[in-house]
C-alpha cells in the first residue's frame, strides 16, 4: 500500500542521516521514479525532505526537523496502536508490546476503553502459527539458519535448511520468506505448514541474500486463467484488482510465487477455470490430474 511505504520512507530518513534513492527502491520493492514521486508527497504533508545529487547523493529529512505527536491525530494514533495490539496477540513477543506501550506513553488518550477502534485489524492465529511465528522472530533477528520439516499443498514432507529473511503476511496467511539450502533459491514457506522448528548455533550474512539483488515478480509465475461466470462471486474475493469480467466469463491475470500453490487454487475450482497460460502449467495441471485418477482406476 502507498500509505504503507509512505510511512515507511519516512521512519527510513528519520533513523539514517542520507538514504540514496536506489536504497529507497530496492528496499520497498519499487521503481526509482515511483521514490521521487512518493518524496514529492512527503514534502507536501509538511516534512521538509532535501535531496543531494553525486555519488554521496541521496535524500535527508532538513537538520532541526523531527516529529511529535502534534504531527498525529488521536485517529492516526489510534489506528497504529489497533495494528500493534492485533499483531503482538498474532505473534507475541515482547517486542510489539513494547512498541504500543511507547505509543501509549506517547499519547495516553489510547488507553481509554472509550476510544472506539474505527479500524478494526484481524490477524488472528492457529495454534501452529502461535508457536512458530515467535521462533522465526527470534531466528530473523538473529540472522539464524533454521531446520524444519515443511509439508507442501499436496502433502508432500521435506526437511529444510533455511535462512529466514522476514515474515510477510498476506490476506490472513503468515509466510516465511527464506533462502532455502535445499533448493538454492528464495523460498516461501507458509507458517501453519512448519514443525519441527529448530533455532541453529549458525549465522548468516544477509548482504547474500538481500532484497535488492532479487526480484520477487521474476520468481513468479505469470498466468491467465479463464473462469465460467458462475464462479465470479468467489474470483471477485480471490483475485481483487486482477480480473476483467466479460459477462460469459472471466479472466483473471495473476502471479503465482508457488506452483504448488497454484495448481491447489486452479483444482478447487474445478470444471469452472481453464489456463489460458503457461503450457508448462496446463502440463503440470494434467500431470496431477492424472496421479489423482490413478487413485481411483
Amino acid at each position: 500500500m502507498k500509505l504503507d511505504r509512505l510511512l515507511g520512507i519516512t521512519m527510513e530518513l528519520l533513523t539514517n542521516k542520507r538514504v540514496p534513492a536506489t536504497k529507497l527502491a530496492s528496499r520497498f520493492e519499487v521503481s526509482i521514479r515511483t521514490i521521487y514521486r512518493d518524496i514529492e508527497l512527503i514534502n507536501q504533508s509538511g516534512i521538509p525532505i532535501v535531496s543531494f545529487s553525486g555519488t554521496d547523493g541521496g535524500f535527508e529529512i532538513m537538520d532541526g526537523f523531527f516529529l511529535s505527536k502534534q504531527h498525529f491525530s488521536i485517529d492516526d494514533f489510534s489506528i497504529i496502536y489497533s495494528l500493534l495490539e492485533d499483531i503482538d496477540e498474532a505473534v507475541g513477543g515482547k517486542k510489539f508490546a513494547t512498541l504500543a506501550n511507547k505509543l501509549s506513553s506517547l499519547q495516553p488518550a489510547l488507553l481509554d476503553e472509550r476510544l472506539q477502534k474505527k479500524i478494526v485489524f484481524d490477524m488472528s492465529t492457529s495454534e501452529t502459527e502461535k508457536e512458530v511465528l515467535p521462533l522465526l522472530i527470534k531466528a530473523i533477528d538473529q540472522v539464524q539458519r533454521i531446520t524444519f520439516t515443511y509439508t507442501d499443498a499436496f502433502g508432500q514432507v521435506s526437511k529444510r535448511k533455511v535462512e529466514p529473511l522476514n515474515l510477510l503476511w498476506e490476506k490472513g496467511i503468515w509466510y516465511l520468506d527464506s533462502y532455502c539450502l535445499l533448493r538454492e533459491d528464495r523460498r516461501l514457506f507458509r507458517a501453519t505448514r512448519i514443525t519441527e522448528l529448530e533455532l541453529l548455533d549458525e549465522t548468516f550474512f544477509l548482504k547474500v541474500h538481500d532484497k535488492s539483488s532479487i526480484n520477487k515478480q521474476e520468481n513468479g509465475i505469470d498466468v491467465h486463467l479463464r473462469f465460467d461466470s458462475t464462479a465470479y462471486p468467489r474470483v471477485f474475493e480471490q483475485f481483487p484488482d486482477e480480473y476483467t469480467y466479460f459477462g460469459a466469463f472471466v479472466d483473471v491475470k495473476t502471479i503465482f510465487y508457488s506452483r504448488e500453490y497454484a495448481l491447489s487454487v486452479i483444482l478447487s475450482y474445478g470444471s469452472k477455470v481453464k489456463i489460458l497460460s503457461p503450457d508448462s502449467l496446463k502440463k503440470d495441471l494434467v500431470e496431477k490430474t492424472n496421479e489423482i485418477l490413478q487413485i481411483y482406476f
